[in-house]
């Protein structure tokens, strides 16, 4: 089904179109504001029938669902405005704003639905739980179910937080519908209410998916750590090419789905001649923008590769620092020879959240050093990665 509403819709088009994004935002949009107005309708005049407060309170998320949705759609809209003079890397961030709108949507209503439900554990009213209720609520998680699939698979083919937030939502749904299928049940089987109990086992599922849905919202837009696998790739990418001794300082930033810039130092031998190098770079930086469609700079580090006391240094200065811990890196070594004692300027680079804080690795690094070579003075730069390159 999810296929033929694609194929209707938006054809075979690339997904990688800003055009075509919208098409696959307002495509999610537009089923979800119909099938969950659908669902409203059908459990709130069940749950007024039966007087279940878990079921009004199903039908509720159900329309707050379809709110959810309209915002989506003008997340969307915004996001794919073109840049202008206030926002020169484009308005894509606005997807997950909208997302961040939805969870908060999500959490108010389940903590209103929880209020509502602790006052009918406090006063239960009678239920009269019927097939008619049941059938209406089994038809609901299918169709949650449904539309878990088909949001994640519209997620998927445009690479959307938004888009994956929704098919999350829906599934958290279902699973809250199947809580109420089970206390209506109850009631017809054994005539025990547990109605206000289930209405509150509901609002928790809506909770829950409020906050996961504002984690993975506002992840990206505080600046998250980039994914391993796109560093890797960058890195092979780059370091593919002759004369590239190797990448540090890699920094990714996202502004949106499909617009991201990427900076790093690349090292090169100090004896390549400048215009030599000033080429390969440019050669690099039109290999990244045509593979990952990003603007790229590079900053180019002059390595002394051809200086045999240099390398020697490096190679044990990298060994000592490693005894301190495996996770821990140099770059940018370079040394300033003087006959009184050379100095080693580098930078030392840890993980966050280390075992140890940045005067601790300093103090032990220049230890290491000073068992190598009394006479060193090491200049050392602590910095943390701001994507795992090692």
């Amino acid at each position: 089904m999810t296929e033929i509403l694609i194929r209707l819709f938006i054809g075979k088009e690339n997904a990688e179109n800003s055009e075509i994004r919208k098409k696959y935002g307002f495509l999610s949009g537009i089923t979800g504001i119909i099938l969950n107005i659908c669902l409203f309708l059908g459990k709130l005049a069940a749950g007024i029938f039966s007087g279940a407060i878990s079921v009004v309170a199903d039908a509720l998320n159900n329309l707050s669902d379809a709110g959810s949705s309209i915002v989506n759609m003008v997340g969307f809209k915004i996001a794919l405005t073109p840049p202008d003079r206030e926002h020169p890397f484009g308005h894509g961030r606005a997807e997950y704003v909208a997302g961040l709108i939805i969870s908060f949507i999500i959490t108010l209503m389940g903590v209103e639905l929880a209020k509502s439900s602790f006052e009918k554990i406090i006063r239960p009213d009678e239920l009269e739980a019927s097939v008619l209720t049941l059938i209406i609520l089994s038809a609901s998680v299918l169709v949650k179910l449904w539309m878990f699939f088909f949001n994640r698979r519209l997620g998927e083919k445009i690479n959307s937080v938004s888009l994956k937030a929704t098919a999350a939502d829906s599934i958290s749904d279902a699973a809250a519908t199947l809580a109420v299928i089970v206390g209506m049940a109850v009631s017809l089987i054994f005539n025990v209410n547990i109605d206000g109990y289930v209405g509150l086992l509901v609002s928790a599922f809506i909770v829950f998916s409020g906050i996961k849905t504002a984690k993975e919202s506002l992840s990206p837009l505080l600046g998250q750590m980039p994914e391993k696998e796109l560093v890797e790739d960058i890195k092979n990418t780059a370091s593919a090419h002759e004369g590239i001794i190797g990448i540090h300082d890699l920094i990714i930033h996202n502004y949106g789905v499909g617009v991201s810039y990427i900076s790093f130092h690349a090292e090169v031998s100090s004896s390549m001649p400048l215009s030599d190098a000033h080429s390969l770079i440019d050669e690099i930086e039109k290999n990244l923008k045509e593979k990952f469609g990003c603007g790229i700079t590079i900053h180019i580090d002059p390595v002394d590769i051809d200086d045999e006391e240099t390398m020697k240094l490096y190679t044990d200065v990298t060994k000592a620092v490693k005894e301190i811990d495996e996770c821990l890196s140099i770059h940018d070594f370079r040394v300033v020879k003087n006959p009184v004692g050379n100095t080693l300027i580098f930078d030392l680079t840890v993980p966050y959240k280390f075992k140890f804080s940045d005067r601790q690795i300093k103090e032990m690094a220049v230890n290491g050093i000073k068992e190598i070579d009394k006479k060193a003075v090491p200049i050392i730069s602590v910095e943390r990665q701001l994507a795992e390159l090692d």
